[in-house]
């Protein structure tokens, strides 16, 4: 291939990579654990946070925090799947083989 096709090769790529960033601002995952709902974007950006009005009580502040926590532990690892599904395509064109993601 000529340096003409490869960087066209390249700019397609740059390209297709933009358009998943954009799509993975825009893709929401939504975790919840008992009392709490995260909306997180697929970027892991932290859209919104849910606190269901009972563990807003002192008496559920310790169960408030773990629940906090996972919330955001499961979100996150969601967005992880989400953006890895979306890049994997991307990943191929540039030759890069990635077993892991195998749906």
């Amino acid at each position: 291939m000529s340096i003409f096709g490869q960087a066209k090769d390249l700019y397609k790529l740059q390209k297709q990579a933009k358009e998943i960033k954009k799509k993975l601002k825009n893709l929401h995952i939504e975790a919840k654990v008992e009392g709490v709902i995260i909306l997180i974007s697929a970027e892991q950006e932290v859209i919104e946070v849910n606190i269901e009005e009972k563990m807003m009580k002192i008496e559920n502040r310790t169960k408030l925090q773990e629940q906090l926590k996972e919330a955001f532990n499961k979100g996150i690892k969601k967005s992880q799947e989400v953006a890895a599904n979306e890049m994997k395509d991307l990943m191929g064109g540039l030759g890069m083989d990635m077993p892991n993601l195998e749906s």
